[in-house]
């Protein structure tokens, strides 16, 4: 998949053209993809994914200090590349852009910059500030501008809505089946391998702690994960904690993440790691004592062996 910004101006030949965020591309966004895929195969063009960078809710300021991604732009452009997706342009998303119609978007980039003569969209999207951006209010624009719109049906699995925000919704409440059933794979994380305080080590479970790699990247609620973490081409399985660690430190209000690998001892200091996560385990508690921590963290190792093992 080639990446370009648009105002890298992009020479691309027949291209089809869908537009939207896809935080997670998970499986509605997953449809959508492959449609686009489809349809640029049937009249030999190239398929084409817009996407807006930085978020727009970052530049509006809407409860930004709360607002996490599902993905990184980096992670995104893996899935989109692995969907067989030609091209992704990004346009930066700035209070200019926001304050573009929906014909003015279509006009000044996807006719204009690209040349584009069909779009391929969702049921339900919908972009431009007076909301005119979802397939019904763009025949007025794709009129005037030549184009053809495709609005596709909509994406449906069972009894299960799906979307960005339930993704995030279900990883903020610890629900990692419900968020793998809507994503199609296991919710993970990259993240760079930091100094801790090295107290794990005197309670028998040393660990890494790991800082991610996006300010944006959503962490799942706190408590004691079963994961798998991914140095290099290895895989290694691993119980997790995210949280602030009340037994040990008390009075610290950052949240962190910390594995302890099973049955390896590696240094990982200053290392890339992807961290999986498989299964939520509990909650994390405050213990009486270091000891009553340490035994806690003995079951918890016995239980995600066993899960890891079999799964």
């Amino acid at each position: 998949m080639e990446v370009y910004n648009i105002n890298d101006n992009p020479k691309i030949d027949h291209p089809v053209v869908t537009i939207g965020i896809f935080d997670g591309v998970h499986r509605g966004h997953q449809y959508i993809l492959q449609s686009l895929v489809s349809k640029a195969k049937e009249i030999r063009g190239k398929s084409v994914v817009i996407t807006l960078w930085p978020h727009p809710r970052i530049v509006l300021d809407k409860d930004v200090w709360n607002f996490r991604l599902i993905h990184s732009q980096e992670e995104k452009m893996h899935h989109l590349s692995r969907l067989g997706i030609d091209y992704c342009i990004t346009i930066p998303f700035d209070m200019e852009l926001a304050s573009s119609t929906a014909c003015d978007f279509v006009k000044k980039y996807l006719v204009e910059r690209l040349g584009a003569k069909r779009l391929v969209l969702g049921y339900d999207n919908a972009f431009g500030k007076d909301r005119k951006g979802s397939p019904g209010g763009l025949a007025e624009c794709a009129r005037s501008s030549g184009m053809i719109v495709e609005k596709l049906d909509e994406f449906k699995l069972a009894e299960l809505n799906i979307s960005s925000t339930l993704v995030r919704k279900a990883l903020l409440e610890g629900d990692l089946e419900v968020a793998r059933r809507m994503l199609d794979y296991d919710y993970y994380m990259e993240g760079k391998v930091v100094m801790g305080n090295q107290l794990g080590r005197e309670l028998g479970y040393p660990t890494a702690n790991i800082l991610p790699q996006s300010a944006y990247k959503l962490i799942p609620r706190d408590g004691v994960y079963a994961v798998h973490v991914q140095y290099k081409d290895l895989l290694f399985p691993a119980m997790l904690n995210v949280g602030v660690r009340p037994t040990i430190d008390s009075a610290n209000p950052v949240k962190i993440i910390e594995a302890h690998l099973f049955d390896v001892d590696i240094d990982l200091y200053d290392e890339d790691v992807v961290i999986y996560f498989r299964k939520r385990i509990r909650d994390e508690i405050r213990f009486p004592n270091l000891a009553a921590l340490k035994e806690q963290l003995q079951e918890d190792e016995k239980e995600i062996r066993a899960y890891l093992s079999q799964n």
